[in-house]
């Protein structure tokens, strides 16, 4: 019997917020709990790195060194789309 016959169809609802296990491709086989991410920690994680990158990025610039100024810079860019994205999962109700 497939899963589409076991189980109730899924609602829209439920893919918006997120399916259990849709990033792991073992989720489901000898009982194991389906994986979620830790967004809250993604989050922390992120605002973390932005404010380094940030804080070490201009004291690369007062003492003349641009290129790690830079790389920093690209850096804390990065950091802010990953938070963006991150704040946009956990508002549209996946948990983590």
């Amino acid at each position: 019997m497939t899963r589409q016959h076991r189980e109730k169809p899924r609602t829209r609802e439920e893919y918006e917020r997120g399916l259990p296990g849709y990033h792991d491709p073992t989720a489901g086989y000898g009982g194991a709990a389906p994986a979620y991410s830790a967004l809250t920690l993604r989050i922390v994680l992120a605002a973390l790195a932005i404010v380094l990158c940030v804080g070490a990025g201009v004291l690369f610039a007062v003492y003349g060194m641009p290129w790690l100024t830079i790389l920093l810079g690209v850096v804390a860019v990065g950091c802010v789309i990953d938070l963006g994205w991150v704040i946009h999962r956990k508002r549209r109700g996946e948990p983590g």
